[in-house]
C-alpha cells in the first residue's frame, strides 16, 4: 500500500464543508487551501503539523498555487485573482479576471500568473495571462470549460485541461501564441500534472481514466482506469507515483505508471482535493474529517 495516514489537522468550521485546490509553498513551508464554502484561504504550518490561520475575503475560493513565497488564489465568486504574500499572509494585489476563474498557475521567476476562466451566459471560456507587476495582460478564447493548468519547467508554455471537447490545450507564454490542441481518449479532462524530466502530462478524466500524454508531441502514451470521477491530480517526481483524488466514493488512487500498479486509500466522501509536499507527503482535505488528513508514501 503506497499511502498511510500519519496525522490529521483540524480546520475551523470545516465539518461537511467544501474545499477546492491546495498547494505547498517550499519557501515558507506552508500549505494553502481554498476553503470554497467559507470564502477563506486556510493556512497550515507543515513542519509543525498545525493549522496556522484562516484568511477571510476570498469569495468562493477555487484554485490555489504557491511558489517562492507567492500565493495565487482564484476567487470564483467575484471574478478576481488574489496575490498573497506567503510569509506575512497579506494581500499584495487583487486583479480582475473573466467570470468564474478556476485553474491557476504561476511562473514566479517571470512574474506571470495564468488563469483559466469558465465564463458565464455572456462571456465565453478564456485563458488569461497577466504580469503581477500590472504591466501586461493577454487572453485566449478557449474551446470549452477549463479545468486545471500547469506550465513546463522553463515557464515558456502552459498546458490546460479542457472538459469538453476533452483535450489538453497548450500555448506559449506570455502572449499565448503557438496554440496546440491534443484530443484525449477519455471524456471530461479534469486533473492535470506534469513530469518535467520525462516530458509527460498526466490527465485525470471524468470518463474514468488517467491518460499519459507526451508534453512535446501530444501523443497519448498510456492509459489507466480510475475508480470514479477525479479531481486534484499530482505527480510525485520523488517516487514516480500519480495521486488522483476521487470525491465519490472518497479515495486517493495512486498509480505507478512504470509498473502499471494501482492502489486506493480511503479518505471519506467529498475529499476531492489534495496538496503534495515532496518528497513523500500528501495532504487530503476532507469535509468528513473536518480538516486535513496527512498521508505518507510508504
Amino acid at each position: 500500500m503506497p499511502l498511510k495516514k500519519i496525522a490529521s489537522i483540524a480546520i475551523p468550521d470545516a465539518r461537511n464543508t467544501q474545499f477546492d485546490h491546495g498547494a505547498f509553498d517550499p519557501k515558507t513551508r506552508r500549505v494553502f487551501i481554498a476553503h470554497t464554502a467559507r470564502d477563506r484561504l486556510e493556512v497550515i504550518d507543515h513542519d509543525r503539523s498545525s493549522h496556522l490561520a484562516s484568511l477571510a475575503g476570498f469569495k468562493e475560493a477555487a484554485g490555489v498555487i504557491a511558489d517562492d513565497g507567492q500565493v495565487l488564489v482564484t476567487n470564483r465568486g467575484d471574478a478576481s485573482l488574489a496575490w498573497v504574500d506567503g510569509t506575512t499572509l497579506r494581500a499584495r494585489a487583487v486583479f480582475p479576471t473573466g467570470p468564474r476563474p478556476n485553474g491557476v498557475a504561476i511562473v514566479s521567476g517571470r512574474g506571470l500568473a495564468i488563469v483559466g476562466c469558465i465564463g458565464d451566459d455572456h462571456n465565453a471560456p478564456e485563458l488569461q495571462v497577466l504580469r503581477l507587476d500590472g504591466q501586461g495582460r493577454w487572453s485566449l478564447a478557449l474551446p470549452g470549460r477549463p479545468r486545471w493548468c500547469v506550465t513546463d519547467s522553463a515557464g515558456d508554455c502552459v498546458f490546460i485541461a479542457i472538459r469538453e471537447p476533452s483535450m489538453v490545450l497548450s500555448a506559449e507564454l506570455p502572449e499565448l501564441g503557438g496554440v496546440k490542441r491534443w484530443m484525449l481518449p477519455s471524456t471530461g479532462a479534469h486533473g492535470l500534472d506534469i513530469d518535467h524530466e520525462r516530458h509527460r502530462l498526466y490527465v485525470a478524466c471524468d470518463g474514468g481514466a488517467l491518460v499519459q500524454v507526451d508534453s512535446t508531441s501530444g501523443t497519448v502514451a498510456g492509459q489507466w482506469p480510475l475508480a470514479g470521477a477525479p479531481d486534484a491530480t499530482w505527480f510525485n517526481p520523488s517516487s514516480g507515483l500519480v495521486h488522483v483524488a476521487i470525491e465519490q466514493p472518497g479515495v486517493v488512487q495512486s498509480i505507478d505508471p512504470e509498473a502499471g500498479v494501482s492502489t486506493e486509500f480511503q479518505t471519506g466522501s467529498g475529499a476531492k482535493t489534495t496538496a503534495l509536499v515532496r518528497p513523500r507527503t500528501l495532504y487530503v482535505f476532507s469535509p468528513a474529517a473536518a480538516g486535513a488528513l496527512v498521508l505518507a508514501e510508504v
